[in-house]
């Protein structure tokens, strides 16, 4: 089980859950006994059915829990949607577009809150710590010499990466410079130092276009070998500890380092002086100082390995294996913790205080996170951290959040702890693990815009737990007569009625004024009416009043952060429910509209015009035209002059006339409309 610490794949789902990814370092190398493993027996395999069994009888309880809990929360789904619902009904249609499109933005902003959540410097690699080995000539241990230039390197990285120098450089192990005859023609100095960076880091550089000319490649293949993947030919010395040149050495004395002369002391683990250099400052300003004390030159004499003794209530013997396979590997793996009896050193001084006995790998992660930050080792840190969010759940997020919230805790850790809470922040108030919190840690979920709460669950949520800090400081000052007795607070329990308004609303003052009182559904809430009763709210001014009715949905559009007015939460089930309400108005108000539309199309364009005049029309087809002045409506009499009034009775006459004479109205071939266009010429005069 490993751990690329380099990278933190986190989820767009709400919940802060990580999927462990594991490099293929291990993979693709043979077969080899890991560290730590365990001898497979006749134990292991009569115990398989059994627990098989009570796998499966604990995996159906499970399942069972898992859908009686989802039940559970679809129900209390459907009563927010049913409240967000009644109070949408009675917002016009833009006012719910103007709310969806506010909770669209805020969505956009939320993924950009999370980024940066998990936004963290990347822990620098194998093969990049390998290059600036190479760069900055970190504790050499061999001169190579061609065409009179010198290039220090290290002997036990070039013997596990290339053919030609494992041959070069151990039929020469008791020589600290060697000349080299590279027989490949047109090899020069900036070649060898390519080919030099490619042994180290296992890729070529910017400056090393020259190499990449397949001849070349081919010549120098022929030469020196083809060497395997880095990680591969790094593992291998991990594993086989070939060409060791370097001892770790843990003891319970700190003076066993003063006072060793060449013994053996107990529990030793080979490594190789370049690998610590190139992970760890620590461990790189130690070799550094044995070369300037001299010692370092008295190793290379006797041909003996560098001790490194390390006190064991700092750095536990029992992590060596783990911060080993680290530095060769990139990947923090747990079970490769020794079984060993837990240390009583500084370090295990500062892991959460969860009350248990045993060890958890939880708290060997903590152990292994200050362990990585005294030795300076970020990929080892990064992993750790990423074991530790992808442990939590709702019973180790307490002592995650008291871990990481302390000075030596881990600040990215404590931010997707806070994360996690706000996204289950509904599961949390539904259990005791709410009388847990702590008030920082409350307030910081409460203050959040993307608590996943109803503001009436939060308000709930937030007087439960000041009762129950107030029945807490009621049971420490209790006398010491009443303990265990039948009349003190821990037997018979504090009821509602002995708790003190007064100091219950000193607990809440710190709190309340951050829920969103204008948000609450249902608008007459119990919880919010039993609060004003008991003066842990104000009562709402007058910004909170029950605005008039085309102004109701004026407290959800605020953009203030706290208070009143203050922007409503991203809660998920209000923002599904407000998209569906929008599309029932949208689809309503299209309907409406066809309905519309459909009936003014129905209507010809010139009936508008003549409605007033087919009347007279067909009077004058049926009789006398002298009716014609009797049929003028009084409206006309009354608001145009008589002399007008006269001149277009007179045109309309003429008008009647011409068609009378010239045409036949009963022959069919004439329009009936053309009859209608002369009321429609009297119109359009008037």
């Amino acid at each position: 089980m490993g751990v690329n610490a380099s990278t933190y794949p986190y989820p767009s789902c709400p919940t802060a859950g990580v999927k462990t990814q594991s490099s293929n370092a291990v993979d693709e190398s043979p077969s080899h006994p890991q560290f730590g493993c365990q001898p497979e027996g006749k134990f292991c395999i009569s115990g398989f059915s059994q627990d098989k069994r009570e796998k499966k009888r604990s995996s159906n309880l499970a399942l069972l829990k898992k859908k009686l809990f989802r039940r559970r929360k679809s129900a209390k789904a459907a009563d927010h949607a049913k409240h967000m619902r009644e109070l949408l009904c009675s917002w016009d249609v833009r006012d719910v577009g103007l709310l969806v499109k506010q909770y669209e933005a805020a969505l956009a902003v939320k993924e950009l809150v999370i980024q940066a959540c998990v936004a963290r410097p990347e822990a620098s690699r194998l093969n990049e710590d390998l290059a600036k080995l190479y760069q900055f000539k970190y504790c050499t241990d061999v001169d190579l010499v061609f065409q009179g230039t010198c290039f220090p390197v290290h002997r036990a990285i070039l013997a596990a990466r290339c053919p030609f120098f494992k041959t070069l450089l151990l039929s020469n192990l008791d020589r600290a410079e060697l000349v080299m005859d590279i027989s490949t023609v047109g090899i020069d100095m900036q070649i060898l130092s390519s080919l030099l960076h490619y042994l180290y880091s296992g890729e070529f550089g910017m400056q090393d276009s020259q190499i990449k000319n397949v001849d070349i490649l081919v010549r120098l293949s022929e030469e020196f070998g083809m060497p395997n993947a880095l990680h591969f030919d790094i593992y291998s010395l991990l594993e086989s500890s070939c060409y060791y040149d370097a001892v770790l050495s843990f003891t319970s004395n700190p003076d066993a380092s003063d006072n060793f002369e060449g013994c053996c002391l107990e529990g030793e683990f080979r490594c190789h002086k370049a690998i610590l250099c190139a992970r760890s400052p620590f461990f790189r300003n130690l070799l550094q100082k044995r070369i300037r004390t001299g010692e370092e030159t008295t190793d290379r004499t006797l041909q003996t390995p560098a001790r490194i003794v390390l006190n064991e209530a700092i750095i536990p013997k029992k992590y060596a294996k783990v911060i080993l396979h680290c530095m060769y590997t990139d990947l923090v793996d747990l079970d490769l913790v020794l079984p060993f009896s837990p240390s009583t050193g500084s370090l295990r001084e500062v892991q959460d205080e969860t009350g248990k006995d045993s060890e958890t790998r939880l708290e060997s992660a903590m152990e292994l996170f200050h362990i990585a930050l005294f030795i300076e080792f970020d990929m080892l840190a990064q992993g750790c951290e990423d074991l530790i969010v992808e442990s939590v759940t709702l019973d180790s997020l307490i002592p995650i959040l008291k871990w990481s919230s302390q000075p030596y805790g881990s600040k990215w850790v404590h931010r997707q702890m806070l994360h996690f809470l706000c996204e289950e922040f509904s599961n949390v108030i539904t259990s005791d693990i709410l009388y847990e919190l702590s008030k920082e840690h409350l307030m910081a979920a409460i203050q959040s815009d993307y608590l996943q709460a109803s503001e009436h669950d939060i308000l709930k949520a937030v007087i439960k737990w000041a009762e129950n800090q107030l029945a807490r400081r009621l049971s420490d000052e209790e006398p010491n007569l009443l303990n265990g007795t039948a009349h003190s607070v821990n037997k018979r329990g504090v009821k509602k009625r002995d708790l003190d308004s007064a100091q219950l609303r000193e607990i809440v003052s710190d709190l309340v004024p951050h829920v969103r009182i204008a948000h609450i559904l249902p608008a007459k809430s119990e919880i919010l009416a039993d609060a004003m009763k008991r003066a842990l709210i104000s009562s709402p001014p007058l910004d909170m009043l029950p605005p008039p009715e085309g102004r109701k949905s004026r407290a959800w559009f605020c953009l203030k952060a706290s208070g009143i007015g203050a922007k409503p939460r991203l809660f998920t089930p209000y923002i599904e429910e407000a998209k569906i309400v929008l599309e029932e108005l949208m689809s309503e108000q299209t309907s409406l509209e066809k309905v519309r539309m459909s009936r003014i199309s129905s209507v010809p364009d010139t009936l508008y015009m003549v409605d007033s005049s087919v009347a007279d029309f067909s009077r004058l087809n049926a009789g006398s035209p002298h009716g014609c002045d009797e049929s003028v409506s009084a409206t006309l009499h009354e608001e145009v002059p008589g002399k007008l009034m006269h001149d277009l009775v007179s045109s309309f006459y003429s008008l009647w006339n011409l068609e009378v004479h010239t045409f036949d109205a009963s022959d069919s071939n004439i329009p009936t409309t053309l009859h209608l266009h002369y009321g429609a010429a009297l119109v359009t005069i008037l």
